[in-house]
């Protein structure tokens, strides 16, 4: 009897121990994708950030040309250099063009 009985607890032995490595390793391919998709979500999260960031940045430059091309305009300019400079548009008559 205590033969049989030997057999059957190496038996036994013979089978759990593949199922707890087989255990163990769904267990650790569980965690590596939770461990993934942790990762994932960090670096879309930073994306997005990045994104908003980018059309933040892009209105603040549209901003930028507008108030360029406000500061520049031909009206602006004409203002300034009359008012500031005393400078008057010249007559036709005064006006000389130089011809290569």
């Amino acid at each position: 009897m205590k033969i049989v009985a030997n057999r059957k607890q190496r038996n036994d032995i013979n089978w759990v121990v593949p199922v707890v490595v087989l255990w163990l390793l769904v267990l650790a391919s569980a965690l590596g994708v939770v461990a993934s998709t942790h990762e994932v979500r960090q670096r879309v999260d930073a994306l997005e950030t990045l994104r908003r960031e980018a059309v933040e940045l892009e209105v603040v430059w549209g901003q930028y040309l507008l108030e360029q091309s406000t500061w520049a305009s031909y009206g602006r300019i004409e203002r300034l250099a009359e008012d500031e400079l005393s400078m008057k548009v010249p007559k036709a008559e005064h006006i000389v063009m130089v011809l290569p």
